[in-house]
Parts: structure tokens; sequence; C-alpha cells
């Protein structure tokens, strides 16, 4: 293809997704395609001058606005910023920057690239008059009803002395709580779902109708200023500016803060990385601006981008890929969840060879096809996960008709051929094969070993593969008969099915060691606790709050098994759904059987019942959330139970009190929205030695 081609081609493709992007809010390539796409015809375009075009993508910010709203023209152009994905790059960007300026330490204001949509917000004194999306740069579209709905934008200044004008620029997004929170609400009232964060305050800021933004969680934080008459004269930096920004009321992101010179900015960049996942909004990369306005002036600007600023990208977490094949994997609880099998792809550098679709609704919504190109999102150690098809790019015969049906969900287990059910208002099937499915079998003992259940270290998936696949274990009590020698001969049947030499012949007892070490590790967890015990048992919806009020209220296994669904439903926060499923695990026959069998084998001490009101915490829910420098959150757990308090993995209406440690993130956002009572590591501490028991 020759260079002019070549050229006409990456236009075509970059203001197609544009299109598709900033109009349509239906993006078709992830953003780390889009930006391959563009740094490829800035090298064209650098290297062939001759084709050069005012048109061009690269001379523009984005794309013209919708004919569906009024046109503004912003009085100062909206820019883009230029890209920076390698640490080199933002070290030529200081190098410049050092070069040009005299200034040898040059000082930054650095803040987090938030995942939204950029907006202006015109103030005349002190009023809100106008709101605009950002567009072509020059002329965006008036969102002005849109914007007015949002909380976290002031309709008046703060302040006795307020600027003539005042310009502003800002990003609107959707927090990741306040996401979850609009599409659990919009499945439970057969509402569309929103694709991510992103998508969800895009789309909201283009609803001809208000009432609809109104509904949606969408925040903003101001970063920038447009026009502005009656600015302070003492504002000589862009972090001062910031500062003022917020005594007139208007928010500016948490994490904006200054850093010097390239090491500074690099600092940040990886501090801010570390805590990306756990921030409460969504973020592609941080931002560094030339912090002074004298050198901001001095380096000026190119037709697209400052000289002054700079947005260092991280890895992508969505990419495309196709899909293989969908199986399903059985879970302990026999829930079946579709997978994707996907052409190997990196993601958030990661190479990424499979991805959950969660559940056939989710499946039915995405409309996921074997054969289909779809974008794959990964963020930090979440499992990867299918965000949407590429339609365009699916596979499709001569008729246009495409050529794999719909993906269904199988009507047997395909590990048992057990039956799978599917109870009314659930959205996960289920294997009803119980203990007879292996992989059921395989995932409750892996799940009874785990280190918040029985605490059995080193029994991990591969061994608990080989115990069920060979017959050495059918149920989790049966691990209590298990001698060295099974595990021996175990891990020599395994080698010589996997074709590999056995580990026992080779090194004698040094082989030995790891059989030694597990049975160690199962008969020091023959010592335990109640309320492990029944969290370790993988009854359904009983989770280690559960386990632990169970534990207290009865005190004894066996008034526990001996309580009726009545009975469990006065314990406290447990409902009839939750109650109806205890009462059920422990009346049938084979879940005593494996009772009466650990028990021959497991100890653990019994007590009278406590269900005593006392204590300064009785009745209330509490979350721990984030590090504690002074305690583990077990320890801080089991200090606020025995204050009387409830402890929850979960923030909800119910919760009483978040403590919040170091690095709290989504669970705090999510307190702070609900109102819910919010206390540091300090607090709790002081809380703790007041009431020492």
């Amino acid at each position: 293809m020759t260079p002019d081609s070549r050229i006409a081609d990456l236009r075509q493709q970059i203001e197609d997704a544009n299109y598709r992007y900033y109009v349509l809010d239906d993006p078709s390539i992830p953003d780390i395609e889009y930006d391959r796409l563009m740094r490829e015809l800035e090298a064209l375009e650098a290297a062939h001058p001759e084709f050069a075009d005012a048109d061009s993508p690269t001379q523009r910010v984005g794309i013209r606005p919708a004919s569906k709203f009024e046109e503004v023209t912003h009085t100062v152009p909206m820019l883009s910023l230029a890209n920076a994905f390698a640490d080199e790059e933002v070290q030529d960007f200081v190098d410049r920057i050092e070069k040009e300026t005299g200034d040898g330490d040059p000082v930054f204001s650095v803040e987090p690239k938030l995942d939204g949509l950029a907006i202006s917000l015109r103030y005349e004194r002190g009023a809100f008059v106008r709101g605009a999306t950002r567009g072509d740069g020059s002329t965006g579209e008036d969102v002005t009803g849109n914007l007015r709905t949002i909380k976290a934008i002031p309709l008046k200044l703060r302040g006795d002395t307020v600027p003539e004008v005042l310009d502003v620029r800002g990003e609107v997004f959707m927090p990741k709580a306040a996401f979850d929170k609009y599409n659990d609400w919009a499945l439970a009232n057969g509402e569309k779902t929103l694709a991510n964060p992103r998508n969800g305050a895009a789309g909201s800021l283009r609803q001809l109708d208000p009432r609809v933004t109104a509904k949606r969680p969408l925040s903003f934080y101001a970063y920038a200023l447009g026009e502005a008459q009656g600015m302070p004269e003492s504002i000589k930096t862009h972090s001062q500016m910031l500062a003022w920004l917020k005594t007139l009321g208007l928010p500016v992101c948490p994490e904006a803060r200054t850093a010097r010179g390239v090491e500074g900015v690099l600092a940040f960049y990886r501090d801010l990385g570390a805590r990306r996942n756990v921030l409460p909004y969504d973020i592609d990369g941080s931002v560094y601006k030339l912090d002074r306005y004298d050198q901001q002036r001095a380096m000026g600007f190119v037709s697209r981008a400052p000289r002054w600023a700079i947005a260092h990208k991280y890895p992508a977490q969505e990419e495309a890929t196709v899909v293989e094949a969908i199986d399903v994997q059985v879970g302990r609880t026999g829930a079946l969840t579709p997978v994707a099998r996907l052409k190997p792809v990196q993601v958030a550098g990661v190479v990424v060879t499979n991805a959950t679709l969660h559940n056939a609704d989710q499946v039915a919504r995405l409309d996921v096809r074997v054969g289909d190109h779809v974008i794959v999102r990964r963020a930090g150690d979440v499992i990867p996960e299918v965000a949407r098809v590429i339609d365009e790019r699916r596979p499709r015969d001569a008729q246009g008709e495409p050529l794999h049906p719909p993906y269904a969900l199988p009507t047997t287990c395909p590990v048992c051929g057990s039956a799978v059910e599917r109870e009314e208002g659930e959205v996960v099937a289920r294997c009803t094969g119980g203990l007879f499915c292996p992989a059921q079998r395989k995932q409750a003992l892996i799940h009874f070993a785990s280190r918040r259940a029985m605490d059995i270290e080193g029994l991990g998936e591969r061994f608990v593969d080989a115990l069920v696949e060979f017959g050495y274990v059918k149920t989790v009590a049966d691990l209590y008969a298990l001698k060295i020698d099974d595990f021996l001969e175990m891990k020599r049947r395994a080698d010589e099915r996997d074709g590999t030499t056995p580990e026992t012949v080779k090194a004698g007892k040094v082989a030995s060691k790891w059989a030694e070490n597990l049975i160690a590790a199962i008969d020091a967890s023959r010592d335990t606790a109640l309320e492990r015990v029944l969290f370790a048992l993988g009854i359904r919806d009983v989770g280690e709050s559960t386990a632990k009020t169970l534990a207290k209220y009865f005190g004894a296994l066996d008034p526990l098994m001996a309580a009726d669904e009545a009975a469990l439903q006065q314990v406290p926060d447990i409902g009839p759904v939750v109650a109806a499923r205890i009462a059920h695990f422990f009346a049938e026959a084979h879940n005593r059987d494996v009772i009466a069998a650990l028990r021959a084998q497991v100890r653990w001490p019994e007590s009278a019942p406590q269900r005593s009101t006392d204590g300064p915490l009785a009745g209330k829910t509490v979350v721990l959330t984030g590090g504690l420098a002074s305690m583990s959150r077990d320890e801080a757990g089991d200090k606020l139970e025995a204050l009387g308090a409830k402890v929850s993995g979960s923030v909800s209406k119910k919760t009483s009190i978040v403590i919040a440690g170091e690095a709290a993130g989504s669970k705090l956002a999510k307190a702070q929205e609900l109102g819910v009572e919010v206390w540091d590591e300090a607090r709790l501490v002081a809380f703790l030695a007041e009431h020492a028991l």
C-alpha cells in the first residue's frame, strides 16, 4: 500500500472511530488500538508532508457535534493532550521543557487522567449560564440542561468576590460504586444497563431529556480554565488556580498535587498506578502540566495540544481479540459460569486466554458467539471479562447472516451429566448433582482447605484435582484419613498420567517432604473453631460473617443442626432465604454423615449461646476497608465483634460505620455516597482503647 493510500485509510478509520466514540457513544475499538492508529498516522504525515491536510484527525481534537443539540463556540479552544506511553517519552518531554525554559528542575502539577467526558462550564458574575462538550475543540454541544442535574456542579460560585467570567474545564464521570449501584437498579427495573462508567457518563450527558440524566449518578472534577475575567493577579501557577477553584465551590480531584522534575512525575505515575484499582473512579493515565504560567506561555502550543502538558498512559486494560470457543465452569455451589476461550491477547501487561461471561443473562445481553471479535477488559488482579462485541467484525455468510448461532447454556452439567436448573428470580443456573459432581466436589475441597476456613496450607487446586480424580477423597472428612503414602502414590500416578518422571524416584526422602508438610497441615487443622467449620462446610450464602453469627447465637453445632427455618430467622441478619438454605443443608442425610465423620477427626470448643444485646456496638454493622497500621483487619474485626458489632464485607444502607484505612477504595466511596458514618484508624484505636475489655 502506498503512503498516500495508507494515510487516507488511517484517516478514515480514525474518523469512523471518533464518530462511534463521540457521537454514538458506542466505541468499536479499544483505546489502545485507536492510539496505535493515531501514532502511525502522525508518523506517516511527518515523513510525507506533501500529503498534509487541515482536516486530518491529527489536526483536530475530536469530531463535530451531533445535530440534536445547539452548537456552542468555545471562546478559548478546548485542546487535547499529547500522549506518552513509556518513561523515555516523559524524559524527552521534561528535557525539552528544561532546555527551552532554562529551568533545570521544573515543577509540574500532576493529577489522574479521568476516564469520563470533557466539558466546559461558563459562569458569568458567579452564575452557571452554559455548559458544553468539547466537540471538535472549537465547537461543542450545549448540554446545559443536563449538566444542571449534576450535584457536583455548583449553580452559583461561592464567595463574596467572584470573577466576571469564568470558563471552567473539567471531566464529567461516573464513580465506580455509583455505576454498580445504577446497573443493579436497572436490572431490577428492567432498564438497559450501562456498558462501563465512561460510556455511562457520555451517554447520560447526551440525553435529550434532562430528567433521564438526573437519574444517572454523575460527578465532576475541574482541572483547567478557558476564558477567565477576574482571576486574582496573585495566582501564578496551575496548582494555585486549582486551589482557588476549590474556594469558589468547584470540586477538584483530591489526587492532584505538584511534583518536581522527571523523578517526581514518574513517582506519582507509579504510586497512582499501584492504587488505580482502588480509586473510586476510572482513570487511564496521569497528566503532567508545567505548573508556572510564565513557563507555560514560553512553551506555547502546537496545533493539537499544549507543549507544556502531556498525558502518561497506563497499559491498556481493554483489548480486542477473537472468541475461539465458549466453555462452562462448574463452581462449588453448582453454579455454571460460561467462559470465553480467547485468541491470546495482552491486556494490562498480562496475556489473557480466558474471560468470564458471568451468566446466561450476560451472554444474552452481549450476544457473544464463537468467532466474534470482542473487547476484553482486565483491571488489576480481577478476572478478565468480555466487555462488548464488535458487531461490525462478526463473521457472516454471503447473505449477511451470522455464521454462528447464539450461545445457549447447556441443560445438563458438562461434568457429571446431571440436570441444570435455574431458580425463579436468580440469574445463575446450577448443576443439581451436588457432591456427586466431581467439579463441585473439587471446589468444595478447595474452599474447605482455604485460609479463612480450615486453613490447610499447601492443599491447593493441583493436589485436590488429583485426590478427587484418583478416588482418594470423596468428602471433606476423607482428608483426615490420608497418609503420607497416599500422597506419594497419588503423585506417582499423576506423573505417569502426565508423562513425567516420578519425583519420588528421583530424590527419595527429599521428594516426600511436601507430603509430610501436607499431612502436618491437615493435622494442624484438627483443632479449630466452630465458626471456621461452619464456613468451611460451604453452606450456600453462609460466609464468614454469617458463620460467626451462627456460632455465637447457638454456641454449639447440635442446636444449630436441630433448628428449623423459623428458629433460624430469629438469628440477627438471617432472612427466610438463607434460613431455608441452612435448614436444607443440615436436613440432608449425606451432609449429616459428613459432619459425623468430621466430628471424629476435628475438635472445636463449644459454649453457651451468646444472644446478649449488650456492648457499645450492639446492633451496628461495621465494614473495614483499606490497610490498618496498628493491627490487621482480622484483629480489628475480632475486637469490634467483641463489642457487639457485626462485621460485614460490603457496604449497604444497613451499614452503621465504615472504618477506612490507608488506600480505602470503592467501599469508602459507596459509604460517602450513602451518607454512612466513616471513621479513620485514629478514631478506631481511640474507641477500642476507651472500651477495652
